[in-house]
């Protein structure tokens, strides 16, 4: 009895229930471990609102029907929900999701291209209003109804929601504040229990909290946030940081404005042109900003998988600067002045975007070298061929070709477009020179020996000669000097390499000849090769081979060899031609001529 005691006091923690209790079950719900696995399936793992919202629909669908809890046929009644209305833990989702389903249809509008209007704010903030009742309402019934867990998990989710709408509202940011900590501090005690996954998602909640606390305090003014640490919270990445990404956007946009005021001019070669429309400006400056991340003194550590962001979104802002920049001069009308102007600094625009194109693409050659060159130990790798080099400098070629092109264009050209545009052609004759490297590398691979060599001395040629007149301009470029006396190098090695190698191949030719030869047969079969599968099924032995050497698997002879198998004899009729047959004659019907007929004889 004793024992039995003590396994009860163990598995029960806390008092027994009183007779209440009984009566009144206590459920419970994971609330956080449901509304995750719910929001990754159903849309937010790739931010799809949309989606999720129209999930939150049917599953309210199917609970209403379930529970029998409509609220009328024809006219519409509702139905009220309480602490009595609640018999079953299905009446809790039933809230639950009504207030998922408010919220992802404000956040649904917050997601929209140009930003909500200030019609569709009013739609969101009222959307987002509906959410914290119904959350508000959740708290209440599971603080009546839940366990001590599940009142507290819906406690933190109705204060998540608060912090929400007041995030939103841009106003009583130390009420923010405090839902935001609350909720922070109930998920990090819920973190220290519990199985491993409910620590590891409470830990999460708590990383997605952690940005809009630290934003509501320095609204506030307790800290001084800087807008590259803004800027780095804004990279986190979960559905609860998405309103914050978007405040933060809007925020970094009204002071890119603020600052695009004093931006009257865009300077290039040396060059100022005007910058009158204000949308041009800010674009312009969005995409400077990018730049300094590129180019700054943090750049060398920012991993490869960024800078290609940064790339993509400085192409972005460009591009709209430029249909900006277009839409003036379609509304320009007669002034030649001003068209001057926007021509000017549509040219320099494009031209510092040709730049930025050619440098993303030198990174992406930079990264597939680094994957030709590493040994790979992993096999789920994927390996680079020297083909898909051959097509990054055919793409670079392009690049420097619109560029040239396009600074060269127009009437009037300064000595500073014409030296650029020859800088143009010698990173050109630089690029062909790497072109032909890995295009020979391709032949090699092949074992096309002659083309390969022949190839090689090329790549050879042409880096000796991009080579020199690198070293006659005034502005060397070091790097590039260096790539191309690392590739005239190894131009001259392969080259040699493949030299040797056909002159081995030529020499042993006659020898493999003779060994192919000397297995041919004039039957057909060759008898040193291995027996079939079907010829050795007695024997436990592979038919694949082994799984080094790649060859075809020896299961059995295709198309079968024919066959030689009897058939009917053939019957001649000889004496067909010895018969004499009577005539026939007199039983053929004659043909009754009149008088007439018989004249004509």
């Amino acid at each position: 009895m004793v024992k039995e005691n003590e396994v009860a006091a163990m598995e029960i923690e806390g008092p027994k229930p009183n007779n209440s209790d009984q009566i009144n079950p206590r459920y419970s719900i994971n609330v956080l471990q449901l509304l995750k696995s719910a929001q990754m399936q159903h849309g937010l793992r790739h931010g799809d609102y949309g989606r999720y919202r129209r999930y939150c629909t049917a599953r309210l669908r199917r609970l209403y029907k379930s529970l029998k809890f409509t609220h009328g046929r024809g006219k519409y009644t509702r139905r009220a929900m309480n602490e009595s209305t609640v018999t079953e833990v299905r009446y809790l989702h039933l809230v639950l999701y009504t207030a998922e389903r408010a919220w992802s249809h404000a956040m649904e509008k917050r997601q929209l291209l140009d930003g909500p209007n200030a019609k569709q704010r009013i739609y969101l903030i009222g959307r987002l209003r509906k959410a914290v009742k119904w959350a508000d309402l959740f708290s209440r019934l599971c603080a009546a109804k839940g366990d001590s867990r599940t009142s507290l998990e819906a406690e933190a989710y109705a204060s998540c929601m608060n912090g929400l709408l007041l995030f939103e509202q841009d106003r009583n940011w130390d009420t923010a504040l405090k839902n935001f900590i609350s909720a922070r501090a109930v998920y990090e005690e819920l973190g220290k229990y519990g199985d491993l996954e409910n620590q590891v998602l409470c830990r999460e909640r708590v990383e997605e909290l952690e940005p809009s606390v630290r934003y509501c305090r320095h609204k506030i003014g307790e800290s001084n946030l800087k807008t590259s640490e803004l800027l780095q919270i804004g990279e986190m990445e979960g559905p609860a940081l998405d309103l914050f990404k978007a405040k933060l956007e809007a925020a970094m946009a009204e002071a890119r404005s603020q600052q695009a005021a004093s931006l009257t001019e865009f300077h290039w070669l040396g060059h100022r042109f005007p910058i009158s429309n204000a949308k041009t400006r800010v674009s312009i400056l969005k995409a400077q900003e990018l730049e300094k991340d590129l180019h700054g003194p943090a750049a060398d550590s920012l991993p490869v998988e960024k800078k290609l962001a940064v790339f993509d979104k400085i192409y972005t802002a460009y591009q709209e600067a430029r249909s900006f920049i277009r839409s003036d001069l379609a509304s320009a009308g007669n002034a030649d002045s001003v068209k001057d102007d926007l021509n000017g600094l549509d040219k320099a625009v494009g031209a510092v975007l040709g730049q930025r194109t050619i440098e993303r693409n030198q990174l992406l050659v930079s990264i597939a070298k680094s994957k030709l060159a590493r040994h790979r130990d992993d096999k789920n790798e994927k390996v680079t061929k020297p083909e898909e080099l051959v097509r990054l400098y055919d793409l670079l070629l392009q690049n420097t070709g619109d560029l040239s092109d396009l600074v060269s264009s127009g009437r009037d050209r300064k000595p500073e477009e014409v030296a650029f545009s020859e800088d143009c052609v010698l990173c050109s004759i630089a690029f062909r020179a790497q072109r032909c490297f890995y295009l020979a590398k391709s032949y090699s691979s092949a074992g096309k020996r002659t083309e390969a060599y022949a190839l090689y001395c090329h790549a050879q040629s042409l880096a000796e000669n991009a080579l020199k007149k690198f070293q006659t301009t005034m502005d060397t470029d070091e790097a590039m000097t260096e790539e191309l006396k690392t590739l005239y190098n190894e131009c001259r090695a392969n080259s040699c390499i493949e030299h040797a190698t056909g002159i081995m191949e030529d020499e042993k030719a006659p020898e493999n000849l003779s060994k192919k030869i000397s297995t041919i047969s004039l039957s057909g079969v060759d008898k040193k090769a291995e027996k079939f599968l079907i010829e050795k099924l007695d024997v436990y032995e592979s038919a694949v081979g082994e799984s080094n050497v790649k060859s075809v698997p020896r299961i059995g002879v295709f198309p079968p060899a024919f066959q030689s198998i009897p058939r009917n004899p053939i019957v001649l009729d000889l004496a067909y031609n010895c018969i004499d047959f009577p005539s026939l004659e007199n039983r053929m019907k004659k043909d009754k001529k009149g008088f007439i007929s018989r004249l004509w004889r």
